[in-house]
């Protein structure tokens, strides 16, 4: 019987996989010796791999291209990002040398679009779609963009108290949005979605609103589905009663001439994941054609906003496992230095599951463990992954430490876990390494953030 960790992936899995591979049985990660890198820094230790930045954006780029050519589809795409998944300036710079454009949610969104126009790296040539239920600062700092020459800023209605806010506070005509409120997935606690204005009520609100005002102009009709892009009836359902809304405004309104379909392709959250981009990408594109042609309507320009799929498979988070407490006969609890509340808080509060291995000793045989964090909290904990619902790891050895890496964690996880702020138990965010390739394709690594001191949080709390 073949009982060694290696053995477990093997044959659990398609091993290798583009990503992940091994080198005299420690774990490669987009051919990065991870052990390496531990040496180097330690752990626990946040890692950003900024290559698959652009990957990603150029692959998606590639697969609506691609689909808009099979069917002659004649608008044009624009891919935004959104900020909120990650707000790094590393993680915006590297975007945004692929010719994207930018999604925001909230009032310091545009101050940081303003410092990337300070540097260069963003022009008025991008589109700044503006999101969110908007605050008076939020309102003030749209207003601003515009006025100094961003005149592809569209801020999205988001309700239909909004509009009368920019009311004598833009110098010339503006570009506009609505979100359409849709409708949630069966298995949600309310109906509707509690952003945007529904189905029925957005062509009486902008004929009452809208039309016969010269200094608006409605060009983008907004979509989004929580959930994200997936292949079942509810999406497909949702996204037609979006573009039959679409062609139904278009008639009354010469200028509308985008649709945003915002909520992202999904990240690869597992081994086994299996998800088809390319048909999403084509049938999404079939569908707006064949319904817009239908009608007689011209194709509408396409954006999506794309958060997770852009910075989430960038990530990885490693930890040490030091020390196993064995409760009982059946139960043997690794922990590791650091916190899942805390760290990786999505595990915690959504029960969401990343990308777990063995960084060393794969040769070793393997045994069923409960991965415990360092908090107080009995919630801070993570017992399953994709197979088996359990967690199988190296058996563990005193005299040999073993790390551990969590992938695809580059979405979201500091700014829900409040990144350089009072984290549970004051556990101290961990450091933060940026990876890059030079441009023959050899490895760069630059300490980021350090790991957080006491004294940051001393004076956080008024101690100092």
């Amino acid at each position: 019987m073949r009982s060694r960790y290696f053995d477990l992936i093997d044959q659990t899995f398609d091993w290798p996989q583009k990503e992940f591979n091994l080198e005299e049985n420690e774990l490669l990660w987009n051919d990065i010796n991870l052990m390496d890198i531990i040496k180097q820094y330690g752990t626990p230790l946040k890692l950003t791999y900024l290559p698959k930045i652009s990957e990603q954006v150029q692959r998606a780029k590639t697969m609506f291209n691609v689909a808009m050519a099979k069917v002659g589809y004649k608008g044009k795409y624009n891919y935004c990002y959104c900020t909120k998944s990650s707000h790094f300036h590393f993680v915006l710079e590297e975007a945004l040398k692929n010719d994207i454009h930018i999604e925001t949610s909230s009032a310091f969104d545009i101050n940081i679009v303003e410092t990337l126009a300070e540097e260069g790296k963003i022009s008025p040539k991008n589109y700044i779609v503006c999101n969110g239920y908007k605050r008076p600062q939020y309102i003030e700092n749209i207003v601003r963009l515009i006025n100094n020459g961003f005149v592809n800023t569209i801020p999205v209605i988001d309700n239909k108290n909004e509009l009368h806010k920019y009311d004598g506070l833009v110098d010339h005509p503006i570009k506009i949005g609505i979100r359409i409120a849709s409708e949630e997935e069966p298995k949600f606690e309310f109906y509707t979605s509690r952003l945007g204005i529904g189905y029925k009520d957005i062509v009486p609100y902008f004929q009452e609103n809208i039309q016969n005002n010269p200094n608006l102009e409605l060009k983008m009709l907004h979509f989004f589905i929580n959930t994200g892009i997936n292949d079942n009836a509810y999406y497909w359902s949702e996204l037609l009663k979006c573009v039959n809304v679409y062609v139904e405004l278009k008639k009354i309104c010469p200028t509308l001439d985008s649709l945003n379909i915002g909520g992202g392709f999904p990240i690869k959250n597992s081994l086994k994941f299996e998800y088809d981009y390319d048909y999403m990408a084509e049938e999404i594109i079939a569908q707006i054609k064949s319904t817009c042609n239908s009608a007689g309507i011209k194709e509408p320009n396409i954006f999506t906003e794309f958060g997770s799929f852009t910075v989430g498979e960038s990530g990885a988070t490693l930890f040490s496992i030091i020390g196993q407490k064995k409760q009982n006969d059946r139960e043997a609890w690794n922990m590791i230095d650091g916190s899942f509340m805390t760290t990786l808080p999505d595990s915690w509060a959504i029960n969401k599951r990343f990308i777990m291995l063995a960084v060393n000793n794969w040769e070793k045989e393997y045994e069923r463990v409960l991965l415990g964090g360092l908090t107080c909290d009995s919630d801070d904990y993570y017992n399953s992954e994709q197979h088996a619902n359990a967690i199988y790891l190296p058996k563990y050895d005193s005299e040999d430490v073993q790390y551990i890496g969590f992938f695809h964690t580059g979405a979201y996880q500091e700014s829900v876990g409040g990144y350089g702020g009072i984290q549970h138990c004051l556990t101290p965010a961990p450091k933060h390494v940026v990876i890059e390739r030079d441009e023959e394709g050899e490895i760069r690594t630059r300490l980021f953030a350090k790991e957080q001191s006491y004294k940051s949080m001393l004076k956080i709390l008024g101690y100092m």
